[in-house]
């Protein structure tokens, strides 16, 4: 398990329930696998975007953010949230029609489930390779 980077991130998740805590800990292990494994991503940083837990490729800028957090408006999900203004969730859906994909930044999942890894791992590649290609692969 990755340790935690930034104090602040620490925090929150030290203040989500124990079954929130243990899936964001499943996904956020997912992005820092994913980024280990993926050419010309290098280092992942973590730190806190609008108080969620959020990890980018400051030193490649290969990537956009990805954040991860709790569904606010529903508590029995946690979701896995990109910029809006990506086309990633378009591409998401297109690749993925099992993925519930809410809007255009939140791919969210039920707290009593774990996220389908592989495809996970897929939808994170290309979030952080995703200004290398505009278009993800």
């Amino acid at each position: 398990m990755e340790p935690f980077q930034h104090p602040g991130v620490a925090a929150v998740f030290e203040a989500y329930p124990d079954l929130l805590r243990r899936k964001l800990m499943v996904l956020r292990q997912l992005i820092f696998d994913t980024a280990a494994a993926t050419d010309g991503v290098g280092p992942v940083e973590e730190t806190l975007k609008w108080g969620q837990p959020s990890y980018l490729t400051r030193q490649s800028r290969s990537g956009t953010t990805i954040r991860i957090d709790r569904i606010k408006s529903n508590p029995s999900q946690y979701g896995m949230f990109v910029h809006c203004q990506t086309s990633l969730l378009s591409t998401y859906r297109e690749r993925y029609p099992t993925l519930r994909c809410d809007g255009t930044r939140c791919v969210s999942f039920d707290i009593d489930e774990d996220p389908p890894s592989e495809i996970v791992r897929h939808c994170i590649a290309m979030a952080l390779t995703y200004h290398r290609h505009k278009k993800p692969g």
